[in-house]
């Protein structure tokens, strides 16, 4: 079964902020998140689109 996932645009994932803190964030590749350090929530990018809904995020420490 091929891998249909797409990966998501450098140049967006570069102008997109945290929507809480408005801080810079850190794109973990491995799980295809957006970190905001400051706001301890990753969220999810699904098929290449950034979900950035609070209630879509997980919460890190």
């Amino acid at each position: 079964m091929p891998n249909t996932s797409k990966k998501a645009d450098p140049k967006l994932l570069e102008i997109l902020v945290c929507p809480v803190t408005k801080a810079p964030l850190a794109y973990d590749e491995a799980r295809q998140e957006l970190v905001s350090r400051q706001a301890g929530l990753a969220f999810p990018i699904r098929e290449g689109i950034p979900i950035m809904l609070i209630d879509e995020a997980r919460k890190i420490d």
